[in-house]
């Protein structure tokens, strides 16, 4: 047998399978509720590590970055003592003050050169110890975050567990109920719902009111709704209405009238009496 096209579903059809679609997905948002703000703190915590591992290859490449201008400070010393002993050497076959004078300036400045460079490799050596205690205090916090991310998963695992067939059953039912609507008219609640504080994108009328924002609801407007000839909207929240009695919902009648004849009625004996005196 050929499936129904959802086009040609009455508007009372319509409006049946798109609330029964609306319990299956809210059915769904309360297992989703039931992990709480787990995910959300799984998701923190990844995060953070990914964040952190970050910084530790930061740290790691200026650590690198130190060692090496020690090394090639290291390398200029050699240069400059190389360059010292040469001068030096040459001072025995010195001819005039002149070649003296300019010798003695150039040992003077490599000696010069070779403080600087000791002067920046010890302060390069310093850097690298604080950046080793930035690392450790990094892997630290790492291994606790991972720690903590371990719990969390495995805590919000054992939710899912507990959920996970029924939730899969609800997204069959939730799918197998979005086929029977047609996609613009489906397309608009997803649109609605999505907008929506609760997820309601279909609601009932509850006490002559819409049972999403609660603003009341014209009594024409009532009737329209329990006619089922066209889809509508309430004015103020743009949720899609429909009656109590197509939702399967059964609403018991206020009681508030009664008390009132019986004051009416007590009021009236009273007067009687009073006339009767």
């Amino acid at each position: 047998m050929a499936k129904k096209d959802p086009t040609d579903l009455s508007v009372e059809e319509k409006l049946k399978t798109l609330y029964q679609l609306q319990t299956t997905l809210s059915s769904i948002d309360e297992k989703r509720a039931m992990r709480g703000e787990l995910p959300l703190e799984v998701q923190d915590l990844e995060d953070e590590i990914a964040g952190l591992d970050t910084r530790v290859e930061k740290i790691q490449a200026e650590i690198e970055e130190f060692r090496s201008a020690v090394s090639q400070k290291k390398a200029d010393i050699e240069e400059a003592a190389a360059s010292v002993a040469r001068y030096k050497d040459q001072l025995n076959d010195v001819r005039n003050n002149r070649e003296y004078d300019t010798l003695t300036k150039e040992i003077e400045y490599q000696e010069l050169e070779i403080e600087l460079c000791n002067k920046k490799i010890r302060e390069a050596n310093v850097r690298i110890e604080e950046r080793k205690e930035d690392l450790e205090k990094a892997h630290e916090l790492i291994a606790d975050r991972k720690e903590a991310l371990q719990e969390k998963k495995e805590e919000l695992d054992e939710i899912m567990d507990e959920t996970r067939a029924e939730e899969e059953k609800l997204k069959e039912r939730a799918a197998d109920l979005e086929v029977k609507i047609e996609p613009r008219l489906l397309a608009s609640f997803k649109r609605i719902r999505k907008n929506a504080r609760n997820g309601l994108g279909i609601v009932y009328v509850q006490r002559d009111a819409c049972g999403g924002c609660f603003n009341k609801i014209p009594p024409q407007r009532q009737l329209d709704i329990k006619m089922h000839k066209k889809i509508i909207v309430c004015e103020y929240c743009g949720r899609i209405m429909i009656d109590p009695e197509l939702a399967g919902v059964k609403l018991e009648k206020a009681m508030d009238e009664k008390p009132k004849r019986k004051r009416t009625t007590r009021k009236k004996k009273t007067d009687d009496e009073a006339a009767q005196a």
